[in-house]
């Protein structure tokens, strides 16, 4: 999550750092990891998902981790005390799942050079600050493809967070999946300009509902707009989580990100001295996207189509952006046969044909 996303992009390498690790002795006092969240941790969503990758870490190390965590730590000066706090505290390795953090988390470090971090979402490092992300815009060309499926009034509605490189991806992704098996399909976009915010999130989704669309997609917190499909009787994709719980009869597919591999690794790394900077942008490829969790409504032969389609990303051959690929103003920004680069996709700035809706800056 995270608000605004610099042109140094461009110049990022994205590798996957060395992690493996031998096991650590038994005599050897627990590694200390903190975490810090942007939001509570609810039922579903990004700190919830996050949160699971935690417990993650508690399952694979036992008795050789501690973990300790800070939730609902808006961003700026508070994350900034609550970072130092925790590397005062003695924690070896502290998670910083928000892109606000990113500069807390550096300022921080600097002070604290024998502690790692890791700027979830970021993209400056340092030597004792790591940096990743997930390739979220893989899952959502997936989930399109069962929204364009599925939809009858072939209109759907995305509820967006910030107009951000990572976010525009999504609703891109999303509308060339939808448009790949239903080429009049349209999406229609409200910004929040928030991340977190329930009864915002409610409102746009009911408002969205009442302009035709049948089925929605979300680029926020909360489980608010999966919550308001199923109370319309509307169908919606989930995101972060399977969100099945709130909207038993509203979602359709859910698309995860996966942070317990990782973030496991990373801790063993710290532990043993194998850790190192570096970028990571995983995908389905690495197992840090998935899409899964179908809700009752969806045919098995959709369902099929769709995991077969992961195995496609998953293996390269499917590509999301993927020419010929034209904005929503008619200019034609990937030609036929061509692909977008990382660099290309990591600083997206433009909506494609079939958006209904500007990039608010």
């Amino acid at each position: 999550m995270y608000k605004n996303l610099a042109a140094t992009l461009v110049a990022a390498c994205f590798f996957l750092p060395a992690v493996q690790a031998q096991s650590p002795s038994k005599t050897q006092e627990p590694i200390k990891a903190g975490f810090v969240y942007v939001s509570p941790i609810t039922e579903a969503g990004w700190t919830k998902q996050h949160d699971e990758g935690r417990k993650a870490v508690e399952r694979a190390l036992g008795a050789q981790v501690k973990t300790t965590f800070v939730a609902d730590v808006p961003e700026g000066a508070d994350a900034e005390r609550v970072i130092r706090d925790l590397a005062q505290q003695g924690h070896q390795i502290i998670f910083t799942p928000s892109f606000g953090y990113m500069e807390p988390t550096l300022k921080v470090a600097k002070e604290f050079p024998n502690v790692k971090f890791e700027s979830v979402t970021g993209f400056k490092t340092a030597p004792n600050v790591a940096a990743s992300n997930a390739r979220y815009y893989e899952g959502r060309y997936l989930a399109g493809i069962a929204a364009g499926r599925m939809t009858q009034s072939n209109v759907a509605g995305y509820v967006a967070g910030f107009p951000i490189p990572e976010v525009l991806q999504g609703i891109n992704a999303f509308t060339l999946g939808m448009r790949s098996v239903n080429p009049q399909a349209t999406v229609k976009v409200v910004w929040l300009n928030a991340w977190f915010d329930p009864p915002k999130e409610r409102e746009a989704a009911m408002a969205l509902f009442n302009q035709d669309v049948d089925v929605i997609a979300f680029h926020t917190g909360s489980t608010a707009v999966m919550a308001a499909a199923q109370e319309r009787g509307k169908m919606a994709v989930a995101y972060h989580s399977d969100m099945r719980k709130v909207g038993p009869d509203a979602q359709i597919i859910a698309v995860t990100h996966q942070w317990g591999d990782y973030y496991t690794a990373r801790v063993k790394a710290a532990q043993n001295g194998t850790w190192v900077s570096g970028n990571v942008w995983g995908g389905v490829k690495d197992g840090m996207i998935r899409v899964g969790e179908f809700g009752s409504k969806v045919p098995k032969k959709i369902q099929d189509e769709i995991l077969n389609q992961q195995k496609a990303v998953g293996s390269g051959k499917l590509l999301p952006f993927t020419g010929p690929i034209s904005d929503n103003e008619g200019k034609l920004v990937v030609p036929a046969g061509q692909s977008l680069s990382d660099a290309q996709i990591l600083n997206m700035n433009y909506l494609v044909q079939g958006v209904l809706g500007r990039v608010n800056r």
